[in-house]
């Protein structure tokens, strides 16, 4: 194991950092925080995580120089995805409630259910006027209204 903090601080606290944006990355991009990342963004978070992650391991278990990259987006990088995820979880929590549609009427499971009649039958003599009963007398047809006539003048 290459990490000495004794011979090499730098080098050995650099190693533990990387590796720990390396896991917070992953852990970021595959726990779906209410669901305020996109696919995308949470896609690029766990593929950048596991990046960091690999090249700490390399760095702490492999690694044989003497000499070594020290990449500053390693620090830079995981404080703007981790605010881009608590940006898109706020306004995840932030955003309205969806409406219902207007005019439709809210699902009542407790409603009484019309069952149609397979019996009924439409009736096709059915007139848009009433009938009268047999015996009875018919009504007069309807006369126009008429204004009444002028009547001479009274000497």
């Amino acid at each position: 194991m290459n990490l000495d903090f004794s011979v090499d601080p730098l080098f050995s606290w650099y190693v533990v950092l990387l590796a720990i944006s390396g896991i917070a990355m992953i852990l970021l991009g595959a726990i779906n925080l209410g669901g305020g990342l996109s696919a995308g963004w949470r896609a690029i978070n766990v593929l950048v995580g596991i990046g960091f992650a690999s090249y700490a391991y390399y760095l702490a278990f492999v690694f044989e120089g003497s000499s070594y990259r020290i990449f500053f987006q390693a620090f830079i990088l995981p404080v703007v995805l981790i605010a881009n995820a608590v940006k898109a979880l706020v306004a995840r929590t932030n955003a309205p409630a969806p409406q219902p549609v207007p005019g439709a009427a809210p699902y009542d499971p407790n409603a009484p259910f019309a069952q149609p009649n397979p019996y009924a039958q439409a009736n096709p003599y059915a007139q848009s006027t009433p009938v009268p009963p047999q015996g009875a007398p018919a009504a007069p047809p309807a006369q126009p209204q008429t204004p009444p006539a002028p009547q001479p003048p009274a000497n």
